[in-house]
């Protein structure tokens, strides 16, 4: 068959990719990532560059239209202008930018089947009139399999993990069903003395009307648990007590706020036994607020034998000591707030095993006229906390994973231990909640002239009964998310006055003071909130094509013959995205098992064949390593096998994993072992491309060697027949080959600290 050297394998405008790719960390409405969290998403930008890149003809494969190198320089330019408009967040859903890339995607695939027309596999493998498909079988958080969807490619996406699954089916399997349908919610049907004709009339294009549906049920769902549960979420009335107390509260004396959170601090018996009937705080700070003209803090008030949290406004006295709250240093733990000695770890450790780990409020955020309002703990509001009735717990144990779960060691071992009774008692009314509204839709949908052919959503209905669930799907990740801001894992941010999420970083630390959202205020946090950003997604998702997203193993499953393949496996024993993922799975499982008992049949995400080298799952650091390679090399052998023949394969792969060594400096044990991998499987790699994806101020890269960048793998299917080289043969090919080649490099303004990483995929070609 007749290759054709690709763009990818050529140059690329990496600064521009790498800046698009940099800047869409900070765009929240209408990102995928804001419809459900995946950890280490690849950005939109740098997917929708590799893939187009990936399909599309260098210009040196045209010598009749562009015979000069000048004249291949100029083509690449265009080519290269058209990336930079690609890759701009501004143009993700700008149609004369996407149709602009797709027809070069399509001359350059007609090319190729012109080329390998009198092949015997021509008509299986090269149809002019239909694209590649695009399959992912590390599909992830999605990114890969939109962007291919975007591009005009039928896109496929598989995984073990199951709530992975189900965001790619949220993402390009449902969207495409029900494009272009109006919704189905009675107000949209209702026509106003004010508007003639209604909301039905109108165009509805893409999934803007399903978006509709999720907007409506959504706000179905909260006004329904507000109703069963909104006495356990009271408002907070300004008293003139507190007036006397705090004069800038004068404005809202008498009012009854709306309560954004309660922070809570946890507590252990003093060590003190002068003060051991003494329930101390672990504060690691008493700032409440660190914005310039709003400040606020925490001060505690020792009486006798106990104390007191008051809340002052401004600048304390002692801001150091603010800070700090009852924290003695990282290694010191704590201290005591009534006789200041040490609070060791080790003694909080014990005292929560034991079960005498408790929590205290310090402060409650409100929402005020023009902004947040700090006020002091009620105790009224604290006894609403601690006698809600749970109905449900998510009894299944953490995992014994000490690197990225650290609650274990303080008693807190089940995932029910994550969430105090009042989120237990929200989570579980509004998972349930889902069920009612899926029944309620279905209705709907019926009186608004969808077929009721009872056919389910996972064998491919597109009825009343498959619509329904689809809406179901966002609803519940709408309620996952809430679980990801409501639990006492989630922490108050001073310095923005909003909820640091449970997974900040990727992992479930201890955290000593949390934040307790309320599910019910306009914040971060609350059911509308997260209703509102996952139907901002659902209205700019592509919604076109053919799309799929399945549950198998990369290892040992067939992805189909001939697909185009853009993969981001897992990154040797940096994430274990099934472990971190059963925080979500519990209450997806919860909303969704009947809608998807195949997803769910489980009481966790499947951990065995996760492809990653966890010592923890494993004899020892070895065998987790030789598991790693072995099936790592078996997955990517898969993809060498069936993968189409004329097109290269890209393979993300991120850094974090390095070792020191004396005698050798700095290595990276991942990298090296998954090259040895792909080598193996049969794999020839033909670029190598930085693409830098992460910010250096996240708080997981806060003193810690964190994922800085992906290198992007091209790959070509090594021949079976590939001859040997002598070591001299090998330098002279290197000699005359590279200099060429980083020439080209280099015309893609590719910045100095990438050149040498971008430099390796070309010398490894030869």
């Amino acid at each position: 068959m007749k290759q054709h050297k690709k763009l990818i394998e050529v140059a690329l405008p990496l600064d521009a990719i790498n800046a698009a790719s940099r800047r869409e960390k900070s765009i929240r409405h209408g990102h995928p990532s804001t419809l459900h969290l995946w950890w280490a998403r690849r950005p939109l930008a740098a997917a929708r560059a590799v893939i187009f890149a990936q399909m599309v003809d260098d210009p040196s494969e045209d010598p009749d239209q562009f015979p000069t190198e000048e004249a291949r320089s100029r083509e690449r330019a265009r080519l290269f202008r058209l990336i930079e408009h690609l890759v701009k967040w501004e143009n993700t859903t700008n149609q004369d930018v996407l149709e602009r890339a797709r027809k070069e995607i399509v001359l350059s695939w007609r090319r190729a089947c012109a080329d390998n027309s009198e092949h015997l596999r021509a008509k299986e493998l090269f149809d002019p009139e239909r694209l590649p498909a695009f399959h992912d079988p590390f599909a992830g958080g999605g990114a890969l399999p939109l962007e291919a969807q975007r591009l005009g490619l039928e896109a496929h996406a598989s995984d073990l993990n199951p709530v992975a699954v189900l965001i790619n089916k949220a993402m390009i399997e449902i969207p495409p069903k029900f494009a272009g349908r109006a919704p189905v919610n009675p107000a949209a049907h209702a026509s106003e003395p004010t508007r003639p004709e209604s909301l039905i009339d109108r165009e509805w294009r893409g999934a803007q009307g399903l978006a509709a549906d999720v907007r409506h049920y959504g706000g179905w769902m909260r006004d329904e648990a507000e109703k069963q549960i909104g006495d356990l979420y009271p408002r907070i009335t300004v008293t003139p007590e507190m007036v006397r107390e705090r004069p800038d509260l004068k404005p809202y004396a008498g009012r009854g706020l709306t309560v954004i959170a309660w922070l809570w601090a946890r507590t252990v018996p003093s060590p003190n036994p002068a003060f051991g009937d003494v329930e101390v705080p672990l504060a690691s700070t008493f700032m409440l607020s660190t914005k310039k003209g709003k400040g606020a803090y925490v001060e505690p008030v020792i009486r006798g034998r106990g104390y007191r949290f008051r809340v002052r406004v401004g600048s304390p006295p002692d801001l150091r000591s603010a800070k700090t709250g009852t924290s003695a240093g990282r290694r010191k733990a704590f201290r005591c707030l009534m006789s200041d000695a040490p609070v060791p770890y080790d003694y909080i450790r014990s005292e929560g095993r034991a079960g005498r780990m408790g929590a205290r409020l310090m402060a409650i955020v409100a929402e005020g006229d023009r902004g947040r309002v700090y006020l002091a703990p009620s105790r009224e509001h604290e006894v609403v906390a601690r006698k809600v009735p749970l109905l449900w717990t998510p009894d299944m144990a953490l995992p014994d994973n000490p690197r990225d779960f650290k609650t274990p060691n303080y008693g807190l071992t089940t995932f029910g231990d994550l969430f105090t009774p009042r989120q237990l008692v929200a989570l579980t009314t509004f998972s349930d909640l889902v069920g009612a509204a899926t029944e309620r839709i279905r209705r709907d949908a019926v009186a608004a002239g969808l077929p009721d052919d009872n056919s389910p959503l996972r064998d491919g209905g597109t009825g009343a009964r498959a619509y329904a669930e689809a809406v179901a799907v966002y609803l519940a990740f709408a309620v996952s998310k809430v679980a990801n801001v409501g639990s006492a894992i989630a922490s108050w941010m001073s310095d923005r006055g909003a909820f640091r999420e449970t997974f900040a970083r990727q992992a479930i630390p201890m955290v000593w003071d949390y934040a307790e959202a309320n599910p019910f205020a306009r914040a971060g946090g609350s059911l509308a909130t997260t209703l509102d950003k996952g139907a901002r997604v659902i209205d700019a998702l592509p919604s076109r094509g053919i799309g799929s997203g399945q549950q198998l193993d990369a290892a040992t499953h067939a992805m189909g013959v001939g697909k185009l393949v853009s993969t981001d496996p897992p990154y040797y024993d940096n994430i274990g995205y099934a472990d971190l993922s059963d925080f979500f799975y519990v209450w997806l499982r919860r909303s969704l098992k009947s809608i998807f008992p195949g997803l769910f049949d489980t009481m966790a995400v499947p951990k065995a064949a996760e492809l990653v080298a966890t010592p923890y799952r494993h004899e020892n650091k070895d065998s987790a390593e030789a598991f790693f390679l072995e099936g790592m090399t078996r997955a990517l052998h898969r993809i060498a096998e069936q993968s189409h023949p004329v097109l290269p394969v890209t393979i993300y792969y991120a850094f974090k994993q390095s070792e020191t060594k004396r005698d050798a400096g700095t290595a990276s044990t991942g990298w090296e072992t998954f090259l040895d991998a792909t080598i193996r499987s049969g794999l020839a790699i033909t670029g190598t491309w930085p693409i830098r994806t992460e910010g250096a101020g996240r708080i997981l890269a806060k003193g810690t060697n964190a994922l800085a960048s992906s290198i992007v793998l091209v790959c070509r299917r090594r021949p079976r027949n590939a001859p040997l080289a002598t070591r001299r043969e090998f330098l002279t090919a290197l000699r005359a080959e590279l200099p060429p080649a980083l020439h080209l490099l280099q015309s893609g303004n590719i910045a100095p600290v990438d050149l040498a990483q971008a430099a390796i995929g070309p010398g490894m070609a030869i």
